[in-house]
């Protein structure tokens, strides 16, 4: 499962987007009314929700979460840790009741994508972390990940892990290599290529493609690339728009070359090794899922410890050997690098968990579509994609 969700309807899409457009709506939370009180000198506890199968768990009993007990241990604060995130427009519907209404969610601490976070960032929705209590955080944290548009300096938001969304394609059976998103379109792949269906996951590869800085894309960019895309669809190169089941169509040979993400293609490749990941020359696009605390939340000192404990890079290198994402601390390469364990210290030189400084000078995060242009986006992207 990946952890970028797919817009599967317009419909989601564009309730959030009617939520959030038109100027400040009615659910912003001005800066005074989002802290509540905090209980954590005294209640050690902490509720955090999070993806299914985001998190390492023990060999023999997978109930227990190793890097989430130790902190346990070593602070006494006890973790409620939920699986609930399947969709982030679904978990936005369910918490978005209470939010708006300046209510408690129940939850401490939440992990969604940056597209979404962007969404709770521009509501007021959620409470800056105290980054003098996070000395980790501070010292750690991916230089590429700092500051992307959406949260200035990482004010409201931490990775939780990152990842890129570039082109898979297996080459043996293609023959031949794949270096830029151009290459997509030769010939000898028509009917042979898929891209991703989402609108937040696809935008931003195809217009690197056409050599467009995603870091301030336009909206003439925007229709440029739907204008493409369009006419690809009509001559039947593209052969369908997906979800994560490419993986399969990738994995049979129905398709030879896709748009794909970072995590599920080191997946993949344990099974197939002709399947490769490309960051095509152009560059791609570099994403994460972050760590938020939601307004009202009781125990926000206690959350902002565990956001600290996961930077830690002893901690970071154990999650990043499970998950198999990009790893936003990289200082935990030297950690894996050092294992005597043969398998952990060949992950060091994975670059799609830790990639290498040419890759890096590829990857850049894109400007987060806004709430003025979300609804007209979505339905005109929905229209090609056939959603």
């Amino acid at each position: 499962m990946s952890r970028r969700s797919l817009l599967c309807a317009f419909g989601a899409g564009a309730a959030g987007a009617t939520l959030a457009g038109c100027g400040v709506p009615a659910a912003f939370v001005e800066p005074g009314d989002r802290a509540g009180r905090d209980s954590s000198a005294t209640d050690h506890t902490l509720h955090f929700a999070n993806w299914p199968l985001y998190i390492d768990t023990d060999d023999e009993d997978e109930s227990k979460r190793p890097t989430l007990d130790a902190f346990s241990q070593r602070t006494g604060i006890s973790v409620t840790y939920t699986e609930e995130i399947n969709d982030n427009d679904e978990f936005f519907g369910k918490i978005s009741p209470a939010l708006m209404n300046h209510q408690e969610t129940g939850r401490d601490l939440i992990v969604i994508s940056d597209w979404m976070a962007a969404r709770f960032v521009r509501l007021g929705w959620v409470q800056e972390m105290d980054r003098a209590k996070q000395p980790n955080v501070a010292k750690y944290l991916d230089p590429l990940l700092r500051s992307p548009a959406f949260d200035e300096g990482r004010l409201h938001s931490v990775p939780w892990q990152s990842g890129i969304t570039g082109i898979a394609y297996n080459r043996r059976k293609l023959g031949r290599e794949i270096r830029s998103t151009g290459d997509l379109w030769a010939a000898d792949l028509r009917g042979r290529v898929t891209l991703l269906s989402g609108l937040d996951e696809s935008f931003a590869l195809l217009m690197q493609g056409n050599g467009v800085d995603i870091t301030r894309w336009t909206a003439d960019d925007f229709h440029e690339i739907c204008e493409q895309t369009q006419k690809r669809v009509r001559s039947k190169h593209i052969r369908r728009f997906t979800g994560n089941d490419y993986i399969k169509d990738l994995a049979t040979g129905d398709v030879l070359a896709c748009q794909a993400y970072s995590g599920d293609v080191i997946q993949l490749q344990a099974d197939n090794p002709d399947i490769e990941f490309v960051v095509p020359e152009e560059g791609a696009e570099l994403w994460a899922e972050s760590l938020m605390i939601p307004n009202l939340a009781r125990h926000k000192r206690n959350a902002e410890r565990l956001v600290d404990h996961y930077y830690d890079p002893e901690v970071a290198a154990e999650l990043a050997t499970w998950v198999n994402y990009v790893c936003p601390v990289p200082a935990a390469r030297d950690v894996l690098a050092s294992s005597k364990d043969e398998e952990t210290a060949a992950l060091a030189e994975d670059p799609l968990i830790f990639p290498d400084d040419a890759m890096r000078k590829r990857l850049a995060i894109a400007r987060d579509i806004t709430s003025e242009e979300r609804m007209d986006f979505a339905k005109k992207w929905n229209s090609i994609v056939g959603l």
